[in-house]
């Protein structure tokens, strides 16, 4: 059992006219009283249809409200949503995510019950369309390799304390607390603010049965520049704040500056070319398994092909991202 209390719901969003919709549509469906919600749509300047599609749903729901986010990054779009917010907690939303129906409720109850300050649940990460480029990526993305071992890709079967999660409720009095988030970060800026959290010596919690369903990027390109940015805010945010975020933030750095160094090595110095070459058929080793797991799973032998392409793409885009937000933090 819960109190029902007055919630606050906060979408960033910039030209989101595919999803904007679908994440409206299964936010309203939620089960919690829509007499204790206020909905922000913070619009980073859209230059699509998303603002005409927003004003539809103003118009049929007041508690609906569209706000500008001249700076475009989603730190600052949070940040004006939180000042609007007049609920007793803040749900963080993303606008090419779904929800389920009782998301919101869950995260109250858990959010009293657990006196937490930051609840969150599980993403079921799904392809944007029915190609296999497509499900080979979400795949990747919910297996360890792709999601680094974080609780909340899919792969968490209780309930425990973790160090971030997505799509989180907080109470509003943490922002009080720990200040609002950074507005220095265009990437990462949900991981800082947790570790803030966890700093004040705050409790976050996610349940395995409060879940969203991510739309991710399906086309190759998109996937490699995406994971590239990540990469790079991974390792820029120190010009900026001298958190350290969790290992699995830098396998990738590791992994990618490695291989360079053993294939430098190995042109000057034979011994180290072998190390390298190991080390290469190790880690295809791995990549190949992952994918006959995959394979004999979802009973589709395509996914031998397309899973690795995924798995490398990420692994090697994310690692030259930090590699390159090495080089931008110094210069």
């Amino acid at each position: 059992m819960f109190k029902l209390l007055p919630v606050s719901i906060i979408i960033p969003c910039r030209n989101e006219k595919h999803f904007i919709a679908k994440c409206l549509e299964s936010v309203l469906e939620n089960d919690y009283p829509k007499e204790y919600l206020e909905i922000f749509v913070v619009d980073g300047m859209s230059q699509d249809k998303t603002k005409e599609i927003v004003a539809e749903y103003i118009r049929k729901y007041p508690f609906i409200k569209l706000l500008d986010n001249p700076k475009f990054i989603a730190a600052t779009a949070l940040n004006i949503g939180i000042k609007e917010a007049r609920g007793d907690l803040i749900i963080r939303l993303d606008a090419h995510t779904t929800y389920d129906k009782s998301y919101i409720s869950k995260c109250v109850s858990y959010s009293q019950n657990y006196d937490a300050e930051n609840v969150g649940g599980v993403i079921s990460i799904i392809s944007r369309d029915d190609k296999m480029m497509g499900r080979g990526i979400a795949k990747a993305m919910s297996s360890f390799l792709g999601a680094g071992g974080a609780k909340y890709k899919g792969v968490s079967e209780k309930f425990e304390e973790v160090d971030t999660v997505p799509f989180g409720c907080f109470k509003k009095e943490v922002f009080d607390k720990v200040g609002l988030f950074n507005e220095n970060l265009q990437r990462s800026q949900d991981m800082e603010f947790n570790v803030r959290i966890k700093k004040a010596g705050g409790k976050i919690y996610l349940f395995p049965d409060i879940v969203s369903y991510y739309y991710v990027r399906s086309d190759l390109k998109s996937f490699l520049k995406h994971n590239f940015i990540d990469g790079v805010w991974a390792i820029y945010p120190f010009k900026f704040t001298k958190i350290l975020f969790k290992l699995r933030h830098y396998l990738p750095l590791i992994f990618v500056s490695g291989l360079l160094g053993l294939l430098l090595l190995g042109i000057f110095f034979s011994p180290f070319m072998y190390v390298f070459l190991v080390f290469l058929i190790a880690y295809a080793f791995v990549i190949i398994y992952s994918a006959v797991n995959v394979s004999l799973t979802e009973k589709n032998i395509l996914y031998m092909f397309y899973l690795p392409i995924a798995l490398v793409v990420r692994h090697l885009s994310y690692g030259f991202g930090s590699i390159f937000g090495i080089i931008k933090l110094f210069l």
